[in-house]
Protein backbone atom coordinates (compact mmCIF):
# COMPACT_ATOMS: atom_id res chain seq x y z
CA UNK A 1 0.00 0.00 0.00
CA UNK A 2 1.54 3.30 -1.11
CA UNK A 3 0.71 6.33 1.01
CA UNK A 4 1.50 9.99 0.96
CA UNK A 5 3.01 11.16 4.22
CA UNK A 6 3.16 14.89 4.93
CA UNK A 7 3.78 16.15 8.44
CA UNK A 8 1.05 18.77 8.09
CA UNK A 9 -1.54 16.23 7.00
CA UNK A 10 -0.65 13.78 9.75
CA UNK A 11 -0.72 16.55 12.34
CA UNK A 12 -4.20 17.61 11.22
CA UNK A 13 -5.56 14.07 11.33
CA UNK A 14 -3.99 13.37 14.71
CA UNK A 15 -5.72 16.47 16.04
CA UNK A 16 -9.05 14.98 14.95
CA UNK A 17 -8.15 11.68 16.58
CA UNK A 18 -7.45 13.50 19.83
CA UNK A 19 -10.74 15.39 19.52
CA UNK A 20 -12.59 12.10 19.04
CA UNK A 21 -10.82 10.74 22.13
CA UNK A 22 -11.76 13.82 24.15
CA UNK A 23 -15.43 13.35 23.30
CA UNK A 24 -15.22 9.64 24.17
CA UNK A 25 -13.66 10.50 27.54
CA UNK A 26 -16.41 13.02 28.21
CA UNK A 27 -19.12 10.49 27.37
CA UNK A 28 -17.60 7.86 29.64
CA UNK A 29 -16.67 10.16 32.49
CA UNK A 30 -13.02 9.09 32.34
CA UNK A 31 -10.21 11.46 33.26
CA UNK A 32 -7.18 9.33 32.36
CA UNK A 33 -6.28 9.98 28.74
CA UNK A 34 -5.11 7.01 26.65
CA UNK A 35 -1.91 7.15 24.65
CA UNK A 36 -2.11 7.11 20.86
CA UNK A 37 0.21 4.69 19.09
CA UNK A 38 0.76 5.12 15.36
CA UNK A 39 1.18 1.90 13.40
CA UNK A 40 4.17 2.32 11.11
CA UNK A 41 3.39 -0.59 8.81
CA UNK A 42 1.76 1.91 6.44
CA UNK A 43 4.96 3.92 6.05
CA UNK A 44 8.14 3.21 4.16
CA UNK A 45 11.31 3.95 6.15
CA UNK A 46 11.93 7.21 4.32
CA UNK A 47 8.43 8.41 5.23
CA UNK A 48 8.81 7.96 8.99
CA UNK A 49 10.35 11.42 9.26
CA UNK A 50 6.91 12.89 8.53
CA UNK A 51 5.59 11.22 11.69
CA UNK A 52 8.40 12.72 13.71
CA UNK A 53 7.78 16.18 12.26
CA UNK A 54 4.07 15.83 13.07
CA UNK A 55 4.87 15.30 16.74
CA UNK A 56 4.33 11.55 16.92
CA UNK A 57 6.39 9.97 19.69
CA UNK A 58 4.90 6.49 20.14
CA UNK A 59 4.95 4.04 17.23
CA UNK A 60 4.32 0.34 16.77
CA UNK A 61 5.65 -2.06 14.17
CA UNK A 62 4.17 -5.40 13.06
CA UNK A 63 7.21 -7.18 11.63
CA UNK A 64 10.63 -7.74 13.14
CA UNK A 65 12.58 -6.93 9.98
CA UNK A 66 10.63 -3.72 9.39
CA UNK A 67 11.22 -2.73 13.00
CA UNK A 68 14.96 -3.15 12.55
CA UNK A 69 15.06 -1.19 9.28
CA UNK A 70 13.07 1.74 10.63
CA UNK A 71 14.67 1.84 14.05
CA UNK A 72 18.15 1.88 12.56
CA UNK A 73 17.17 5.07 10.74
CA UNK A 74 15.30 6.84 13.54
CA UNK A 75 16.49 5.27 16.79
CA UNK A 76 15.30 7.08 19.89
CA UNK A 77 13.26 9.65 17.96
CA UNK A 78 10.33 7.42 18.98
CA UNK A 79 9.26 5.04 21.69
CA UNK A 80 8.93 1.71 19.87
CA UNK A 81 6.37 -1.01 20.58
CA UNK A 82 5.89 -4.32 18.79
CA UNK A 83 2.23 -4.85 17.89
CA UNK A 84 2.20 -7.75 15.41
CA UNK A 85 2.18 -11.49 15.91
CA UNK A 86 5.59 -12.45 17.32
CA UNK A 87 7.20 -15.72 16.30
CA UNK A 88 9.45 -17.24 18.93
CA UNK A 89 12.44 -17.28 16.57
CA UNK A 90 12.12 -13.51 16.12
CA UNK A 91 12.01 -12.74 19.84
CA UNK A 92 15.77 -12.21 20.05
CA UNK A 93 15.48 -9.49 17.40
CA UNK A 94 12.53 -7.69 18.94
CA UNK A 95 13.16 -7.77 22.71
CA UNK A 96 16.14 -5.38 22.82
CA UNK A 97 14.46 -2.89 20.49
CA UNK A 98 11.07 -2.18 22.08
CA UNK A 99 9.67 -1.00 25.39
CA UNK A 100 6.48 -3.07 25.13
CA UNK A 101 5.34 -6.16 23.22
CA UNK A 102 1.57 -6.19 22.71
CA UNK A 103 1.08 -9.69 21.39
CA UNK A 104 2.13 -12.43 23.82
CA UNK A 105 -0.14 -15.40 23.19
CA UNK A 106 1.51 -18.60 24.40
CA UNK A 107 3.44 -20.05 27.30
CA UNK A 108 6.25 -21.03 24.92
CA UNK A 109 6.58 -17.42 23.78
CA UNK A 110 6.70 -16.30 27.42
CA UNK A 111 9.52 -18.76 28.02
CA UNK A 112 11.42 -17.55 24.96
CA UNK A 113 11.00 -13.91 25.97
CA UNK A 114 12.33 -14.75 29.42
CA UNK A 115 15.44 -16.27 27.83
CA UNK A 116 15.97 -13.16 25.70
CA UNK A 117 15.07 -10.57 28.32
CA UNK A 118 17.70 -8.20 29.67
CA UNK A 119 18.60 -8.30 33.34
CA UNK A 120 15.80 -5.90 34.21
CA UNK A 121 13.17 -7.97 32.40
CA UNK A 122 10.89 -7.17 29.49
CA UNK A 123 7.39 -5.66 29.46
CA UNK A 124 4.53 -7.33 27.60
CA UNK A 125 0.79 -7.45 27.13
CA UNK A 126 -1.13 -10.71 26.89
CA UNK A 127 -3.17 -10.86 23.70
CA UNK A 128 -6.68 -12.15 24.35
CA UNK A 129 -8.93 -13.36 21.54
CA UNK A 130 -12.13 -12.09 23.14
CA UNK A 131 -14.24 -12.44 19.99
CA UNK A 132 -13.19 -16.04 19.39
CA UNK A 133 -12.42 -15.43 15.71
CA UNK A 134 -10.31 -18.24 14.27
CA UNK A 135 -8.44 -15.76 12.07
CA UNK A 136 -7.09 -13.87 15.08
CA UNK A 137 -4.20 -14.71 17.37
CA UNK A 138 -4.49 -14.59 21.13
CA UNK A 139 -5.44 -16.83 24.02
CA UNK A 140 -9.02 -17.47 25.04
CA UNK A 141 -10.22 -15.67 28.18
CA UNK A 142 -10.00 -18.95 30.06
CA UNK A 143 -6.29 -19.32 29.26
CA UNK A 144 -5.16 -15.91 30.46
CA UNK A 145 -4.15 -16.97 33.96
CA UNK A 146 -1.97 -19.76 32.60
CA UNK A 147 0.13 -17.13 30.81
CA UNK A 148 0.22 -14.91 33.89
CA UNK A 149 1.48 -17.87 35.92
CA UNK A 150 4.20 -18.60 33.33
CA UNK A 151 5.28 -14.96 33.29
CA UNK A 152 5.40 -14.78 37.08
CA UNK A 153 7.42 -17.98 37.25
CA UNK A 154 9.92 -16.65 34.70
CA UNK A 155 10.90 -13.69 36.85
CA UNK A 156 11.78 -11.82 33.66
CA UNK A 157 8.51 -11.23 31.80
CA UNK A 158 6.42 -8.42 33.28
CA UNK A 159 2.79 -8.39 32.19
CA UNK A 160 1.58 -4.80 32.04
CA UNK A 161 -1.94 -5.65 30.90
CA UNK A 162 -3.83 -6.99 27.93
CA UNK A 163 -4.43 -6.45 24.21
CA UNK A 164 -7.24 -7.49 21.91
CA UNK A 165 -8.27 -7.06 18.28
CA UNK A 166 -11.96 -6.60 17.56
CA UNK A 167 -13.68 -7.87 14.40
CA UNK A 168 -13.84 -5.35 11.56
CA UNK A 169 -17.45 -4.10 11.43
CA UNK A 170 -19.38 -1.19 9.95
CA UNK A 171 -20.81 -0.05 13.30
CA UNK A 172 -18.28 0.14 16.15
CA UNK A 173 -21.10 -0.44 18.63
CA UNK A 174 -21.19 -4.02 17.38
CA UNK A 175 -17.78 -4.67 18.96
CA UNK A 176 -18.26 -2.75 22.20
CA UNK A 177 -18.67 -6.09 23.96
CA UNK A 178 -15.10 -7.07 22.98
CA UNK A 179 -13.61 -4.06 24.74
CA UNK A 180 -15.94 -4.34 27.71
CA UNK A 181 -15.04 -8.00 28.21
CA UNK A 182 -11.31 -7.30 28.08
CA UNK A 183 -11.72 -4.60 30.71
CA UNK A 184 -13.75 -7.03 32.85
CA UNK A 185 -10.99 -9.66 32.55
CA UNK A 186 -8.41 -7.09 33.64
CA UNK A 187 -10.53 -5.84 36.54
CA UNK A 188 -11.26 -9.38 37.75
CA UNK A 189 -7.60 -10.39 37.77
CA UNK A 190 -5.98 -7.16 38.85
CA UNK A 191 -6.48 -7.56 42.59
CA UNK A 192 -5.15 -11.09 42.88
CA UNK A 193 -2.17 -10.45 40.57
CA UNK A 194 -1.17 -7.05 41.92
CA UNK A 195 1.81 -8.41 43.92
CA UNK A 196 3.33 -9.57 40.62
CA UNK A 197 1.88 -7.31 37.90
CA UNK A 198 -0.08 -4.07 37.88
CA UNK A 199 -2.11 -5.01 34.77
CA UNK A 200 -2.85 -1.34 34.17
CA UNK A 201 -2.69 -1.32 30.37
CA UNK A 202 -5.50 -2.11 27.93
CA UNK A 203 -4.36 -1.92 24.31
CA UNK A 204 -7.57 -1.97 22.30
CA UNK A 205 -9.22 0.00 19.55
CA UNK A 206 -7.95 0.86 16.09
CA UNK A 207 -8.82 3.39 13.40
CA UNK A 208 -12.37 2.20 12.88
CA UNK A 209 -13.44 1.74 16.51
CA UNK A 210 -11.09 3.53 18.91
CA UNK A 211 -13.69 5.94 20.41
CA UNK A 212 -15.75 2.99 21.64
CA UNK A 213 -12.60 1.36 23.01
CA UNK A 214 -11.77 4.57 24.87
CA UNK A 215 -15.24 4.62 26.39
CA UNK A 216 -14.61 1.08 27.63
CA UNK A 217 -11.26 1.85 29.24
CA UNK A 218 -8.50 1.65 26.61
CA UNK A 219 -5.17 3.05 27.80
CA UNK A 220 -3.47 2.53 24.41
CA UNK A 221 -5.19 2.95 21.05
CA UNK A 222 -3.54 1.99 17.76
CA UNK A 223 -4.24 4.13 14.71
CA UNK A 224 -2.97 3.86 11.18
CA UNK A 225 -5.49 4.02 8.36
CA UNK A 226 -7.28 7.03 9.81
CA UNK A 227 -4.11 9.10 9.37
CA UNK A 228 -3.75 8.35 5.67
CA UNK A 229 -7.24 8.54 4.22
CA UNK A 230 -7.03 9.71 0.66
CA UNK A 231 -9.56 12.46 1.12
CA UNK A 232 -7.13 14.09 3.54
CA UNK A 233 -9.31 13.99 6.61
CA UNK A 234 -9.91 11.73 9.56
CA UNK A 235 -13.44 10.60 10.20
CA UNK A 236 -15.18 12.19 13.15
CA UNK A 237 -16.44 9.38 15.36
CA UNK A 238 -18.45 11.19 18.00
CA UNK A 239 -21.29 8.72 18.47
CA UNK A 240 -23.91 11.01 16.92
Amino acid sequence: MSVRASAAGIRERLKLVQENISRALERSGRRDRPRVLVATKYYEPEQISALREAGVRLVGENRAQDLIRKQELFGDAFEWHFIGHLQRRKAKLVVPRVSLIHSVDSVRLVEELARRAPEGGTDVLVQVNVSGEESKYGVSPGEVERLLEAAAASGKVRVRGFMTLAPLVEDPEDVRYVFAQLREIRDRLRGSWRPHFDLSELSMGMSNDYPVAVEEGATLVRVGRTLIEEDGSARRQDGS
